[in-house]
């Protein structure tokens, strides 16, 4: 495998960076960089680590790094989660206000001290704090309860100021969206299954329409709604195919929708294989919609449109 850190790799350019990702010889993994600067959304940071879990230390060759920026990359946590030499020395520095370093999930006890950690790390208010445990939370569970994912679940994220924005990744290298939705629908391609996964009320563990009481299939459609209420990106990558959400414009209201198709979005079908899942997501921090709030609106989404589902169920035909 290679993959190379560009100069540029946020949600809204990230295809580029996926396209050009090499999936032949798994077993070994090749890391090139951009030799002037390197700024790239976290989410690129844990599918660079993701694939190096997968792999054996010494089957990953690092180029030397050159960049001006590679101390962030070290800061990161890129190499030493990698056991990669990296040559480069680095002052202690404080992460406060700034980021959470690539961290490898793969209990739940992970999970609870990387929350419990990230929030006085990103000096979040009580009301900003909600959306991003919950967001954290629910796309982990998601790799402990679905993925196989041997590694767990690679996750970093960074705070930027200037926007008050923050930006979450999680990489997992387990069986895919379309292998987890295929144990209780019938679905052709990534691109369906994607589709699938993100519609409120649908979950693998079965085929009833609002899932169980112990898994709703609202996850990731609650995750997306955050997202575009904040008018800020999400992206999802699995298979061959990326759905990725597109920020709603300013001037216009925003709509909920139980199809994810139906939003303002782009999507590819023919990227390189990603085996298992990659989600990224930007929030911005300066919204004033208080989280109990959105919930509801989400909820309400969610209740709305599992109740078409069912009755456009009922409403089929039955044969005997």
């Amino acid at each position: 495998m290679k993959i190379h850190i560009p100069n540029s790799a946020w949600l809204g350019n990230i295809d580029p960076f996926l396209k050009s990702f090499d999936t032949s010889r798994p077993d070994k993994l090749e890391i090139t960089a951009h030799k002037q600067w390197i700024s790239v959304h976290p989410v690129v940071l844990s599918m660079v680590v993701a694939l190096g879990l997968s792999c054996k230390p010494k089957n990953i060759i690092c180029e030397q790094i050159e960049a001006k920026s590679k101390h962030y990359l070290k800061r990161m946590n890129l190499f030493d989660i990698l056991k990669i030499k990296s040559g480069i020395r680095i002052e202690e520095h404080e992460p406060a206000g700034r980021f959470i370093p690539i961290t490898q999930v793969l209990t739940k006890q992970d999970l609870t001290k990387f929350i419990t950690d990230m929030v006085p790390l990103l000096h979040l208010k009580p009301n900003q704090a909600q959306p991003i445990r919950y967001i954290v939370s629910e796309l982990t569970r998601n790799v402990f309860e679905h993925s196989e994912s041997k590694i767990g679940a690679i996750l970093c994220a960074q705070y930027f100021q200037k926007s008050n924005r923050i930006s979450i990744g999680i990489a997992d290298r387990g069986v895919g969206i379309k292998e987890t939705i295929s144990e209780s629908y019938k679905v052709s391609s990534d691109s369906d299954a994607i589709r699938l996964a993100l519609t409120p009320g649908v979950t693998g563990t079965t085929r009833r329409i609002g899932g169980t009481d112990y898994n709703a299939g609202a996850g990731l459609f609650f995750i997306k709604s955050i997202a575009k209420v904040n008018r800020d990106f999400f992206v999802i990558y699995s298979g061959k195919t990326l759905y990725k959400l597109l920020k709603t414009n300013r001037d216009k209201p925003v709509k909920l929708y139980g199809d994810p198709f139906k939003d303002k979005h782009s999507k590819g079908k023919n990227f390189p294989y990603w085996q298992g899942t990659a989600v990224g997501i930007d929030i911005s921090l300066d919204s004033k919609e208080e989280f109990a709030v959105l919930l509801e609106l989400i909820r309400n989404t969610y209740s709305k449109t599992v109740k078409e589902r069912k009755k456009e169920f009922y409403k089929q035909a039955k044969f005997i």
